[in-house]
């Protein structure tokens, strides 16, 4: 299905509230097979000024390695906020992100952006959907991601490891880890290079230049509601956080796996090298993370 202009999110993630009480996840739950095309996104400049400016990026005429989830972000809601898809929007957390970068993407351009769904899977805390994103230039693939999102339920005990957000299981280009919030030991010996105090509104900024409102990560009050003690930073913030920081060649292939929630306000510390990169509150790990060639 091809859009004329990237759906407005409000709607959607009203959409999404009112029908997430009606939802019933299951793996094995029928799942949307549209996907939807947005023919020509080109970065709005404001907008990408305030997302480099709250992850850290420098400005170089190229868009951030993970800006066009931001582009395809609006065409995802469409798809998880509708009926059919099985997982209820309100609560939904990112749990991984795989990333692959053929080359540099100049900020000015406009790229055929393309969403879909393309499987449910079982999880030790839920069921999570694998939706992938894809970024055209010239009708050439230019970048693509493959990312987990968890939505939270009971299910019977299993021995499947990671946390995420609230909950992660490896995805397909995920670093392996090891129970809620421990690091393998190549991870856990990584050297501390920077440090970086997250205060409480940090979730509403990321929202406002993302357009990710999910509301976990806005208040203290919204996301109790939905089983935290506090607001939660947004998994692709700290991804993006961190690959500012470690810095990626044009032709890359970047994974991260989110595997415990940063509770806003906090502190929290980047470690690096060899590739590999890890983020931690004190000795808990919330997310670990490879840059490698393509």
């Amino acid at each position: 299905m091809v859009l004329s202009r990237p759906p407005a999110l409000a709607p959607l993630l009203a959409r999404g509230a009112l029908l997430s009480p009606v939802k019933r996840p299951r793996p094995d739950a029928p799942f949307p097979r549209t996907r939807l095309v947005l023919p020509a996104v080109r970065a709005e400049a404001g907008r990408l000024a305030a997302y480099e400016r709250i992850c850290g990026f420098a400005g170089d005429g190229t868009l951030p390695v993970t800006y066009p989830h931001v582009l395809g972000f609006a065409a995802s809601m469409r798809l998880m906020s509708e009926r059919a898809f099985p997982l209820p929007l309100l609560g939904l957390v990112h749990t991984s992100i795989g990333i692959t970068r053929r080359a540099a993407m100049p900020a000015d351009e406009r790229y055929e952006i393309a969403v879909r769904v393309t499987g449910l899977g079982a999880h030790r805390r839920g069921t999570e959907a694998v939706v992938v994103t894809e970024a055209r230039a010239g009708g050439e693939l230019v970048w693509e991601s493959r990312s987990t999102y968890l939505a939270r339920h009971r299910v019977p005990s299993s021995g499947d490891p990671g946390d995420g957000e609230g909950g992660s299981r490896s995805g397909e280009h995920g670093p392996r880890g090891g129970r809620d919030g421990e690091s393998p030991q190549e991870f856990g010996r990584l050297p501390t290079v920077a440090e970086w105090r997250l205060p409480a509104g940090l979730g509403r900024r990321y929202g406002a230049a993302s357009g990710d409102r999910n509301p976990i990560h806005l208040t203290a009050a919204t996301a109790r509601l939905l089983g935290f003690p506090r607001a939660i930073a947004h998994g692709m913030w700290t991804a993006a956080r961190c690959l500012a920081e470690h810095g990626t060649p044009p032709a890359v292939r970047v994974s991260a796996r989110f595997k415990a929630p940063v509770l806003l306000p906090g502190s929290v510390a980047y470690a690096a090298g060899g590739g590999r990169f890890v983020l931690r509150g004190g000795e808990r790990v919330h997310l670990e993370g490879e840059v490698r060639e393509p």
